[in-house]
Formats: C-alpha cells, sequence, structure tokens
C-alpha cells in the first residue's frame, strides 16, 4: 500500500501540470486595446492587426484564424483568440494599452416620468427628433408600439449606421439602425441570431429612455396608463450585445460602441456591468465611454445590483453618468391572510387570484427533499430541487430569503410567501407570491409552530401609494468609486420598474438599476435637444447640480446611496451653472491616478503630456462633487479647485452657502461670483479642514450657490476613512455580492433570517 501511494503522489503532480500546461496554451478570446487611432494618418486597421499576430503566431493562416474582431472606427483594438502566453506577448508590443480576457458581464436587472416631473416632451423635428440613443443591451422588439414610426420623418443626415435584418427584423424611422455581436459564437435555443431581443430587457430599457407615448397600457391590470420614454421623438440606435440569460461578452461591448461612435449616436446607454471593479483601461465600459466622450457622446451606466454593501458601483468612470435606483410613489402590494386573521402586507406584482380561498401552510424548512440529500437548513430557501413535493403538493409554503418561486412550483406548491430584509421592491413570479419583512415572517412561523392545521391565502396584488418615496432601493449598488476615492459615485438616483413573469405580456414591469439607466438616459436625450451643443459634462453636470435632495435620515450610506439626489429633467434644462469638463481635463486626471505619459498618449492619440511625476489626488477634476478620501488618523484637510460656467442670464450674481456636520470647516474662496455674460467662466476653491478621523464611513454635506435670478446650484461635499490600499488606482478589495445563502445568519426557531 505504501508503495502505490508514493508512485500515485508524482503520477498526481504529473498530472496536475499537465492540465496547468493544457490551460495555459488553451486559445481564448482576448481584447487587445491599442487607445486612438494615430492623428492624421489612415491605417487598414485590420492589416495592421493581422501583421501583428502573425508575429506572435507565426503565420498569415494562423493570425486569420485567430482573429475576431478589428476595431477602427473609433478606437484603435482588435480581439483574438489567444492562449495565455501568446496573449502576454501581444501585450508587451508597442502600442498595446491593455489586453483583457474576454469574460462575460452581466445586464442589471409607467409613471416613473410623471414623478420625475418630466411632461411629454413638446421638442419636434429639428429637437427632439435629431438626437439618437444608442442602446447597448440585448435588442429591440421592433414591431411594439413604443417603437411605431408613425410621424416620424427620414432619420437625421448625421446618422451612418445600418441595419443588421434577420429573423423578419427590419428597422424604421424610430428604430433606425440595428446591429447585433457574438465574438463566442454560443448560442441559447432561446436566441435570436439578430438584433431582435429573446430576453425582453432591451426593448424595456429602449422605450424607457426614448419610447413613444402609448395609452392604455398595463401588466394585467397592474400599472394601467400612459408609457413613454423621456424624450418619445428621440431615434433608436440598437446594438445587440446581450444573449439569453443575461450573458454580454466583454469583446463585443467594446465592438458596440467602436460602432455607436462612428454611427452618430448622441447618447449610449449600457444598462450593465462587470461583477468586479477594474481599473478604467480595462473596463470595456470605461474604455468604450472614454473615446465616446471624445467624440461629444454622454454613456449613462447602471450603478449596479449589489447593493446593500458599500464600494460595489461596477460603473465608475468620471466622464460617464452612474444611476442608482429608488423607488417611486407606488407600490405593488399582495397581502397573505393566515387562518388566524392576522394580515401580512408583502410587496410583488401578483395578478393570480385565489378568490380568498385558504390552502394549507407550511414552511420550507419542514418540508426538506431528504431524498435529493436536502436538510432543513437548506430547503427553509425553496430553492429548486430542495422542497419535498409529498408535502408542499397543493400548499402555501413559507420560505426564508428571496427566489424566484421556482422551487415551490416545481414541487407542486399553490403559493410562496417570502421572508427576507430586501422587501422594499416588488417582483412578479409563476405562481401566487408575495414577499413580506423578516419580523412578519418570524409572526407567521410562530402561527405555523402554534397551530394544528395552520392555512393561508395570498391576495391579488394592489398599487399603493408609496408616501416614503423615493428611497434607494436595497439592492442598489453604493459607492464610494473603489479605484479612485476622490471622486465621488453614484451620481444620481432615478425611478426604476420591475420582472420575469413567462407569460406573454406586451408590457411588463422590471426592476434593478438597469431600469433606472435608461430613466437618466432619456432625462440627458431631453437635455441634449434642448442644447444640442453641450458637452457630456454640461448634461452630467446639469442633472447633478438641480436633483431633489434626498433625505439623509432615510439613508444611512448617504451620498454614497443616491449620489447628487433624485433626478429632476425639467429644472436641469436650465441649471444656471455647469462644471465642464472636456478630454485634458480628464487626461489630467488620469496622470494624477498614475497613469504615464506613453499610455496616455496611445490613448489619446496625440502628444498628451503628464506634468506630474508621482500619482496624486483628483482634487482639481472640475467634477459636480466633493469627495475626501482619508486614511484613519489622518487629519482633515484638502483645497479643492472648481470652475463654473454661466447658462443662466446674462447677468447674475451668485452667493455661496453650505451645510457642514460637525467637525468639518468649510470655506468658499471667493463667495460671491458675479457674471455679466452667458458662458463667462469663473474660479473658485474650496478648503476643507478639521481633526484627525477614524473608521469615519461618511460625513456629508453640500455647497450651495443661488443666485438674485432665482437659480440655484447644489454641489454634495463628502469626507469619509478608507484602507490605505485603496488609495491606489490599482489596488482594491470589494465584498462579495449580497447572497442569501452564504455566511453567518442569525435565526428564529430554526427558521426566518434575523438578519444576515
Amino acid at each position: 500500500m505504501a508503495k502505490a501511494t508514493m508512485v500515485s503522489i508524482p503520477y498526481l503532480f504529473l498530472l496536475a501540470a499537465l492540465v496547468l500546461n493544457c490551460q495555459c496554451h488553451e486559445k481564448k478570446v482576448h481584447v487587445v486595446y491599442m487607445g486612438e487611432h494615430p492623428k492624421g494618418e489612415h491605417y487598414n486597421y485590420s492589416s495592421m492587426h493581422h501583421s501583428m499576430l502573425k508575429d506572435v503566431l507565426g503565420s498569415r493562416s494562423a493570425a486569420k484564424e485567430s482573429l475576431v474582431y478589428s476595431y477602427g472606427k473609433s478606437f484603435n483594438g482588435f480581439v483574438a483568440k489567444l492562449s495565455d502566453e501568446e496573449a502576454a506577448r501581444v501585450e508587451e508590443m508597442e502600442g498595446v494599452v491593455s489586453v483583457i480576457p474576454n469574460t462575460e458581464l452581466k445586464l442589471h436587472t409607467t409613471r416613473s416620468w410623471d414623478f420625475t416631473g418630466l411632461p411629454t416632451p413638446s421638442f419636434g423635428g429639428a429637437k427632439g427628433g435629431d438626437v439618437i440613443i444608442g442602446m447597448l443591451d440585448s435588442g429591440i422588439w421592433p414591431e411594439a408600439k413604443s417603437f411605431d414610426d408613425e410621424g416620424f420623418g427620414p432619420p437625421p443626415a448625421k446618422w451612418k449606421g445600418t441595419c443588421q435584418s434577420a429573423d423578419n427584423f427590419t428597422c424604421n424611422n424610430k428604430v433606425i439602425g440595428a446591429r447585433f455581436y457574438n465574438s463566442r459564437g454560443e448560442y441559447d435555443s432561446s436566441d435570436f441570431k439578430s438584433p431582435r431581443d429573446s430576453e425582453g430587457h432591451g426593448s424595456h430599457t429602449a422605450s424607457t429612455a426614448g419610447g413613444n407615448v402609448v395609452k392604455g397600457a398595463s401588466y394585467y391590470g397592474l400599472a394601467a396608463g400612459e408609457v413613454r420614454g423621456g424624450l418619445p421623438s428621440a431615434r433608436i440606435a440598437v446594438y445587440k450585445v446581450c444573449w439569453y440569460g443575461g450573458r454580454c461578452n466583454l469583446a463585443d461591448i467594446l465592438a458596440a460602441f467602436d460602432d455607436a461612435i462612428a454611427d452618430g449616436v448622441d447618447i449610449i446607454s449600457v444598462s450593465l456591468g462587470s461583477e468586479e471593479p477594474r481599473e478604467y483601461f480595462k473596463d470595456p465600459i470605461a474604455i468604450g465611454s472614454f473615446h465616446a466622450m471624445r467624440k461629444g457622446i454622454l454613456t449613462s451606466n447602471s450603478a449596479g445590483n449589489a447593493g446593500p454593501f458599500l464600494r460595489t458601483v461596477s460603473n465608475f468612470s468620471p466622464w460617464s453618468l452612474t444611476v442608482a435606483a429608488s423607488t417611486i410613489d407606488r407600490k405593488f402590494v399582495s397581502q397573505v391572510v393566515l387562518g388566524n386573521g392576522q394580515i401580512f402586507t408583502g410587496t410583488a406584482i401578483n395578478n393570480f387570484v385565489l378568490n380568498g380561498t385558504s390552502y394549507p401552510l407550511i414552511w420550507g424548512g419542514d418540508a426538506a427533499n431528504v431524498s435529493a440529500g436536502a436538510k432543513p437548513d437548506f430547503a427553509r430557501f425553496c430553492l429548486p430541487g430542495n422542497l419535498n413535493s409529498l408535502k408542499a403538493e397543493g400548499k402555501i409554503v413559507l420560505c426564508d430569503g428571496f427566489w424566484d418561486g421556482s422551487g415551490v412550483l416545481l414541487a407542486n406548491g399553490i403559493g410562496v410567501v417570502m421572508a427576507d430584509i430586501m422587501d422594499d421592491y416588488a417582483s412578479s413570479f409563476p405562481l401566487p407570491a408575495t414577499l413580506i419583512s423578516i419580523e412578519d415572517g418570524i409572526k407567521a412561523l410562530d402561527y405555523i409552530r402554534t397551530t394544528e392545521n395552520p392555512v393561508a391565502t395570498i391576495l391579488v396584488g394592489e398599487t399603493w401609494k408609496d408616501v416614503m418615496a423615493p428611497l434607494v432601493v436595497s439592492f442598489s449598488s453604493r459607492g464610494s468609486n473603489p479605484i479612485t476615492p476622490d471622486i465621488l459615485k453614484v451620481n444620481l438616483c432615478t425611478a426604476f420598474r420591475q420582472q420575469k413573469d413567462p407569460r406573454s405580456v406586451q408590457y411588463n414591469i422590471i426592476s434593478g438599476t438597469s431600469m433606472s439607466c435608461p430613466h437618466a438616459t432619456g432625462a440627458a436625450a431631453f437635455l441634449k435637444a434642448a442644447h444640442p451643443t453641450w458637452s457630456p459634462a454640461a448634461i452630467k453636470s446639469a442633472l447633478m447640480t438641480t436633483a431633489y435632495v434626498m433625505d439623509p435620515r432615510k439613508h444611512e450610506d448617504k451620498e454614497f446611496a443616491y449620489g447628487s439626489g433624485h433626478i429632476n429633467p425639467v429644472k436641469a434644462v436650465d441649471p444656471g451653472l455647469i462644471f465642464d469638463a472636456d478630454e485634458t481635463d480628464y487626461v489630467d486626471f488620469l496622470c494624477k491616478q498614475g497613469y504615464t505619459t506613453s499610455t496616455l498618449r496611445i490613448v489619446t492619440g496625440d502628444s498628451s503630456v503628464c506634468n506630474n511625476t508621482m500619482p496624486g489626488k483628483a482634487w482639481g477634476l472640475n467634477y459636480p462633487s466633493f469627495a475626501l478620501a482619508l486614511e484613519d488618523g489622518e487629519q482633515i484637510n484638502a483645497t479643492f479647485t472648481r470652475t463654473v460656467t454661466n447658462v443662466g442670464s446674462n447677468a447674475a450674481t451668485y452667493y455661496s452657502s453650505m451645510y457642514m456636520p460637525g467637525p468639518l470647516k468649510v470655506e468658499v474662496e471667493p463667495s460671491i461670483l458675479p457674471f455679466d455674460a452667458i458662458g463667462q467662466k469663473k474660479t473658485f476653491t474650496v478648503k476643507v479642514s478639521g481633526p484627525e478621523i477614524t473608521q469615519q464611513p461618511i460625513l456629508s454635506g453640500f455647497i450651495h450657490w443661488t443666485s438674485d435670478d432665482h437659480h440655484a446650484v447644489r454641489t454634495p461635499l463628502v469626507v469619509y476613512t478608507v484602507f490605505s490600499s485603496t488609495l491606489s488606482p490599482y489596488s482594491y478589495s470589494v465584498p462579495n455580492k449580497r447572497s442569501h445563502f452564504k455566511g453567518s445568519s442569525m435565526y428564529h426557531k430554526n427558521g426566518i433570517l434575523a438578519h444576515h
């Protein structure tokens, strides 16, 4: 036995070495990012990329087989199938900024425009009709009424895009272009090999941002009313980068940016992101939005759905607009009535009618599928396959934590009641369902434990007024910026909606920052129609400085949750002052983040120079907020410089005021800014001082500029502490996305989660 063991050990090491060697030589798709086109020169980019691959792979045929995409319309780069060793060799080549494995990013899954105060825009013709929104998403369903082109003339002359037709997909004068991308060549049986939407996600985001006005829409009678986009007169260009199941490949996202910028869009909307932070030039959305910014195109992207943890925001470049999710003044509720008369109000989009009939009520932990190896401690979550259908059939099941209801449905249950801390937003389910608070879940479990034959019923869903709105929802990702702590992210909150029901419907209700993002996109398009010459930074500034103030007493994470506040598109049209920025400002910012002159010259394609030799703070970026990140024990001491541009009245004087919490001392110099012309610029400094601080999650205040012509400009100011490693642009750590089924929890009587 000993001899056999001694022989097997080196064999195992040899086997492991062979496996690792195979993995190193396995061809995987990589993105090679090479920055901006060299100015004044015209290249055959495909030929150049083939030549680079030939040098690495050894032959033209190998290079041709390896190349997947050539980027060359709006920036330089390519996608190729490379081994790890080959990818490393490419990364060492002159002109290469970064080589990135083709990982997957994830989708961030009617009355909302009324709630933001935006009426149906009256812009027509040369204004609204000239704005083109580029949607990077899961495609579109062109036959939907939201995308009908009645009353639309031909696309604007600036449009240079195309329509890829397949699966009977056609464009019109509303949906003026459509492309689809699949670098892996992998398709699900539910996919359409065309720009057509198999998920519903892309159609929803597109209709929210720029869909037509459609009256009489509802979801099985819920949320009945008029649906419309933020700018119904806008044109829509579709770039399908996500496939069934929310699979969105990095290489496809960059290819879509390359096309969208060249096609002539005005706003780009991206409701997806990485599950972990990446440095700016290894993040496809940061790369694409940087090149879009250089062409005057604002990118609106979602913050992510990894809340309520801090530092989970997934899109954080300062040149893009990042959007969190908040509630509107309407909520969808479904009540559960126990046999003892107790009634618990839960949140759900529930249109199933049980007619008040009561059914036996059980706890999921008491129906463990022992034959499948499930134990009560896991069966209580009611995941698919873990419930005993003999015990669950025909019953309503009380479950610990939020899930999609499929576990109870597969076990032939009649309905599901879920108890969870995330009870602040509604979803739809494939059976009667509701989501109640943990406290009510404990009461329901007590009823089950103390009653011989417990019963319950779930009432059909209703629409109630939500007087607490707007509130940032628990799933919405939080700041601070995981790479640049001195830049405050999130920028804004907007309303969200909710999914997914397998039944076919024309209009659905979907939740997630995926749905808040197109609200910001629509608002940005609204501003672009009103101010066609405004830069991306100007539009972003107007939206941020005019936002509704959120109540910090309802949000312990304050600006890390709601950013500058809740979007107010009407007020943003006339902000008075804007904090403008251009490529030069962002290059200076990147220099201070540690990027070198040689790298930035590749990215920009010009003679950019980093004057500083050491990375520094981002206090000088002309950003419409102020953030100061300090290590434990550091004294509060910083000076910010900002420049504002007058876009209000010809003659106006602005006066500063502020609110600051206890230990902060803030001086604004000068405190009065007189203007006598539109377009005039004024610079001011903000000096922040205070004592040494330690373990300070956030100190939150704001600076207010008010004018004698009634304009008001508000900029948040936050101070907080971080670990020293988080101050490096290349060093960070982010907690895992929340999981209801991992880590320690506390339970009541072996049931219902008390907290996570």
